[in-house]
């Protein structure tokens, strides 16, 4: 007696395979199991859809008016007098030769060259003072670094904002009375300190926590023999705690070159203070001059569009940077 060959999803498994009861298992997947197995991208499903109507497709869109401008018909007047049409690469070649632009880009590398190096020092220094062990009050510490950074930038810029006015300022009332000279924080280069010393009240304390969360998970037993060995708390800090938290100091850097260039809330704040302020000062602020005072929306998206090119490429070579460096000190 000859067996005949079992066919396609006819064939079911033996042995092993067989259940308690001697029946046999299908060796093709059930349905159940191909859904369980696809359920995961399901719940992705949301957030893509979320993530391209508000991202992707914003960015097409400037993508798309970056390319156009108006031609104006006549005087400008009536229906049809102005018409959309494609523009081309003409806006970016504008863009790149305004000089304005240029300088508000040159401002806002002046401005970070103040506040990158002071806030994540000063957020380095407060994070390794909390980490030493003869640290007292570290929460009440932690909680009073960190609260200006739980303040929202527009009320931080027009709180210090008022601060700088000689005629409501406490600071300048106290200067008076001791006979000190009163600097003028809305003129000339003191302009960048004002802006720099909002920012650094308000970033220390997030820097702060990402630095510090880093020291807090090194094991104790580390500089348990490294005080062993005799080292101070100095050279725990600069040989130990420091190295090993740099790839936490390399993102703080990076979050903090994009918010340099994105710098928006404290000149904006504080142009309605002072006349010295131009309505360019910063990169978005251009983009904003141009948008909404000057109705050109088709130039303030390329404008937009370079700015965000010069960001992701700025990030890209540092991290490709940093990232070159910490393999070579691996090796």
């Amino acid at each position: 007696m000859t067996s005949t060959p079992l066919k396609g999803a006819d064939r079911t498994a033996v042995g092993p395979l067989a259940d308690g009861t001697g029946t046999a298992k299908s060796v093709r997947p059930s349905r159940a199991r191909r859904r369980s197995r696809s359920a995961p991208y399901w719940f992705l499903v949301p957030t893509l859809v979320l993530f391209a109507a508000f991202t992707l497709v914003p960015i097409g869109y400037a993508i798309w008016l970056s390319l156009h401008k108006v031609k104006v018909k006549g005087i400008g007047l009536g229906k049809g007098a102005r018409e959309e049409v494609w523009n081309g690469f003409g806006n970016y070649t504008a863009v790149l030769q305004d000089s304005e632009f240029g300088h508000s880009v040159l401002r806002a590398f002046g401005y970070g060259l103040i506040v990158i190096p002071t806030m994540l020092g000063l957020a380095l220094i407060f994070a390794l003072m909390l980490d030493t062990p003869k640290a007292r009050s570290a929460p009440f510490a932690r909680l009073a670094i960190f609260l200006p950074y739980a303040v929202p930038g527009i009320i931080a810029a027009l709180m210090w904002g008022f601060l700088y006015l000689p005629t409501v300022s406490p600071f300048y009332y106290l200067l008076d009375k001791f006979g000190l000279p009163q600097p003028d924080l809305f003129n000339g280069g003191n302009l960048y300190l004002s802006f720099a010393n909002i920012a650094v009240w308000g970033g220390t304390g997030f820097n702060m926590i990402v630095i510090y969360t880093a020291l807090r998970a090194i094991p104790q037993e580390i500089y348990e023999a490294a005080r062993i060995d005799g080292a101070s708390n100095l050279k725990i800090a600069l040989r130990i705690k420091i190295p090993i938290v740099m790839p936490s100091l390399v993102l703080t850097f990076f979050f903090s070159v994009i918010a340099t260039l994105q710098v928006f809330t404290e000149p904006m704040a504080l142009k309605p203070l002072t006349n010295n302020l131009q309505s360019t000062w910063s990169p978005l602020m251009a983009i904003y001059d141009s948008a909404f005072l000057k109705s050109d929306i088709y130039g303030a998206s390329a404008t937009a569009v370079v700015l965000a090119l010069a960001t992701f490429v700025l990030s890209f070579t540092l991290l490709r940077i940093s990232d070159r460096y910490t393999r070579e000190d691996r090796a």
